[in-house]
């Protein structure tokens, strides 16, 4: 059994379902308001044990009833959290989500007040106790100094990094790593249009690294090391029910191919699949079946 690291966020979702995304100053109706817990590493993680990885999450939490119940479920989700660091002082981020049911679409405002992972209780990892890491692109100077810390004692562990917002210094990063797993947004933000452009604009400054750019419902291209190119189209569900998490969702399709030891063809092929499984369903629960 494959044994991963995830490092990055965990956060509690506040879901609002509405017929259709509102306009600006108007008042709808929702129809449902759902609590779910979710987070970009928390869910990415979630989805691995389910397709049979042994995952263990690196994250922080804060010792109040909200940051003891994202616990058990990631507990629960059979993620190891002995790594995580506790706090007693600040709250559990919060991401608070409109979802339109005409279009499966969601938008996001996000609040923060806890610390991000510290680098010093990422010393304290043993790292050959696992086959992959796989960190969020957030403080990126401290995932910076874990990243070298890698390359320093466990240089033969395979990383994966998630490159979803435009943060400063984070194409510092890029050679540190294997994989790199790219947003539209981030594309976007660099003026691409399209994905593979971007790739081939990054590619010189990480050569040994795969790429890969999910670009929602047009699907997701990637770039191996050799320089070969590779475009999937999208897996669409009957019907659209919710995409939120179907990038993280792709991101885990990703890394479980590496470890299923498979081409980076058939690694683009399946994680477009279980993404497109994932937008048409609510939740990640029982997404693997």
């Amino acid at each position: 059994m494959a044994r991963v690291l995830g490092i990055g966020n965990a956060t509690l979702d506040i879901i609002h379902q509405v017929d259709r995304y509102p306009r600006e100053n108007e008042e709808i109706r929702c129809n449902a308001r759902v609590q779910r817990f979710g987070g970009n590493a928390a869910n990415t993680l979630v989805v691995l044990a389910q397709l049979g990885s042994k995952c263990g999450w690196a994250g922080t939490l804060v010792a109040d009833a909200i940051g003891r119940q994202l616990a058990d479920y990631l507990v629960h989700q059979d993620i190891d959290i002995s790594a995580a660091e506790w706090f007693e002082t600040g709250s559990m981020p919060v991401s608070s989500v409109i979802l339109s049911r005409q279009s499966g679409s969601r938008t996001i405002t996000h609040f923060r007040d806890l610390a991000e992972f510290p680098v010093v209780a990422f010393k304290a990892i043993d790292l050959h106790s696992y086959d992959w890491l796989h960190f969020e692109g957030r403080n990126v100077a401290a995932v910076k100094q874990m990243l070298e810390q890698v390359r320093r004692r466990a240089p033969a562990l395979r990383c994966s990094l998630e490159v979803e917002k435009p943060r400063e210094g984070m194409e510092s990063l890029f050679s540190l790593v294997d994989v790199l797993l790219f947003s539209r947004q981030y594309a976007f933000s660099r003026e691409f249009a399209d994905p593979l452009a971007l790739l081939r604009a990054v590619h010189p400054s990480c050569p040994d690294a795969d790429l890969f750019c999910a670009w929602g419902e047009e699907g997701a291209v990637a770039l191996d090391s050799a320089g070969n190119e590779y475009r999937q189209a999208a897996v669409s569900p009957s019907r659209v029910v919710d995409t939120l998490g179907a990038g993280d969702t792709f991101n885990a399709g990703v890394i479980n191919g590496y470890l299923e030891g498979r081409a980076v063809g058939e690694i683009l092929a399946a994680a477009c699949l279980l993404a497109g499984n994932k937008c048409g369903q609510d939740g990640l629960e029982n997404l693997v079946r």
